[in-house]
């Protein structure tokens, strides 16, 4: 009877195996399909919902500290609203600008994806370049290159997704580029640029570079509409309007940039919103900086690259799934 009874429980444990396999892989992974997956009926539907056109343009949105990537769509008003929020998997160095080839840094800042820099035969399922380094890099003698979003959880200074996850990106620019946008913005920071955030990092070297990314992220969320970005005196600047047949340039000076009444009105409240916070603040509130730094060339210990990572909990060092052990019918016979 034994015997009997340990045979079923096998049958049974094979099954159960089987089916839990199958739905792991539907749920958490999904079919991957590739360059020319669709967007998935889902969201389109969401589209629908939010009036968006199927092909209407995108901008694309990534918060470091927040490991968020969000994806706005132009709805048939003009405006962009927000389409959905994907959490990136992996992005490594710390909160900051790239400044050089090797150091491992993720990108902060604002850049452009045509048609061009999308690459359907990634090593790392899919990709598109983001387009570092740009103007603003450039003139600041920033270098490297190959700078991607892309699949498999993995980054050496990429901002790295699940693969379905950037196959449903994909999906969305390759749709949006035959809808006839040329060109998508990618919105680049090291936090949500909020007057709490501001005056967490109150401290860091990379505070005035960040102040000048929030006027950029203040135009698009009080618009709703991607900011026109040039970059003059080594710095961005965002809707300039400039006389016909002249044009900005990087490194030379920069024409005056008037602000509207409801960006200077943002602006002044954020910043009185900010010295208050940081007035009442202790030592402990403010965020600590990171002491992490990499130099070209040199190997890398497990350790440090678990550090500099900024891997979702889940994926081994490769960018693998770890899969836990679940239980079976026969854990109640070894206890």
């Amino acid at each position: 009877m034994l015997v009997r009874r340990l045979m079923t429980a096998a049958v049974l444990a094979a099954s159960m195996l089987v089916v839990s396999a199958c739905q792991e892989g539907a749920i958490e992974y999904g079919d991957l399909i590739g360059p020319h997956a669709p967007v998935p009926a889902a969201l389109i539907k969401d589209m629908q919902l939010k009036d968006m056109g199927v092909k209407s343009p995108i901008v694309v949105r990534l918060f470091k500290e927040e490991s968020e990537l969000e994806v706005w769509k132009q709805k048939t008003s003009g405006e962009y609203a927000l389409l959905k929020t994907y959490s990136i998997c992996a992005w490594s160095g710390k909160l900051g600008p790239k400044t050089k080839e090797g150091d491992r840094q993720a990108p902060e800042g604002f850049y452009r994806v045509t048609p061009g820099q999308l690459n359907p035969d990634s090593q790392h399922h899919l990709a598109f370049d983001i387009g570092y380094p740009n103007a603003y890099d450039k003139v600041n003698g920033g270098t490297g290159q190959h700078l991607m979003i892309h699949g498999s959880c993995n980054s050496s200074g990429c901002y790295a997704m699940d693969d379905w996850q950037v196959e449903e990106v994909y999906a969305l620019a390759r749709d949006s580029f035959s809808g006839g946008q040329r060109d998508f913005q990618i919105q680049a920071f090291p936090f949500r640029m909020t007057p709490k955030n501001m005056a967490r990092h109150r401290k860091s070297d990379h505070y005035a570079f960040w102040k000048m990314l929030k006027e950029g992220s203040d135009r698009f969320e009080l618009t709703k509409r991607p900011p026109a970005v040039g970059v003059c005196e080594k710095r961005y600047v965002f809707d300039t309007k400039l006389p016909e047949g002249t044009k900005l340039v990087p490194a030379g000076a920069c024409p005056v940039v008037e602000e509207t009444v409801e960006v200077a009105a943002k602006r002044i409240a954020d910043e009185a919103e900010e010295e208050r916070l940081v007035a009442r603040m202790t030592p402990a509130d403010f965020a600590p900086i990171s002491s992490f730094s990499y130099t070209t060339g040199a190997p890398i210990t497990a350790e440090a690259y678990a550090a500099e990572q900024h891997r979702r909990e889940g994926y081994d060092r490769l960018g693998k799934p770890i899969k836990s052990r679940k239980a079976t019918v026969f854990d109640g016979f070894t206890k």
